[in-house]
């Protein structure tokens, strides 16, 4: 998939997914704003933010994760999937609490903006640090962004069999028969993060 994300649309993206969080610890509705350039191109239907992708919302306080959830595909706009996400990762991520008032300031935020998802027949083919993975067996599901085996410091291996970790599978299920593993690809940004041209 080639897909691009110029820095004012990942600006965006990222304010838009501070602004949710802070509006719902405030109890008020989100105020977004659009510069007049990247307006103009949502208008006119050259934004990759109306484009419909899967995207997740990454919250870490001082380094920990804090947070994450999203949706590998997606019928709604990018923005609108980042905003929903935003506050799911924030309040609704089983392993944490809710996000507490006074915690935000201390969040930092990124987004991954993926690309379709790939049935992957080879598996010799999935390369660390590009490629995400998805796996479906016996009606269970785990999905491992791009940049977490580098974060741990994985082989291709350890990434194959901790995909079925998460999943709630044993090792090296995505052989068995039925098992279905998929490859994407993951546009990730974050607060912080050098501008995009």
């Amino acid at each position: 998939m080639v897909f691009h994300l110029d820095g004012a649309e990942r600006e965006a993206l990222l304010r838009d997914a501070r602004e949710v969080v802070a509006a719902a610890l405030e109890g008020r509705e989100p105020r977004f704003r659009r510069e007049p350039g990247l307006e103009a191109a949502i208008r006119e239907g050259r934004s990759a933010l109306t484009a419909p992708c899967g995207a997740f919302v990454t919250l870490r306080r001082k380094g920990e994760l804090r947070g994450c959830i999203g949706r590998m595909t997606a019928a709604e706009a990018l923005e609108d999937t980042v905003r929903v996400m935003a506050r799911e990762a924030a309040f609704s991520d089983p392993r944490f609490p809710p996000l507490a008032p006074g915690e935000l300031e201390a969040c930092d935020i990124e987004v991954s903006a993926l690309s379709p998802l790939e049935l992957c027949a080879e598996p010799a083919s999935v390369r660390v640090g590009v490629h995400g993975l998805y796996l479906t067996h016996r009606g269970r599901a785990g999905v491992l962004l791009p940049q977490v085996p580098v974060e741990q410091g994985w082989d291709r291996d350890q990434f194959l069999d901790y995909i079925c970790v998460k999943a709630g599978l044993p090792a090296r299920s995505w052989e068995a028969p039925g098992a279905r593993l998929y490859t994407f690809t993951a546009l990730v940004f974050g607060e912080g993060d050098a501008p995009a041209p």
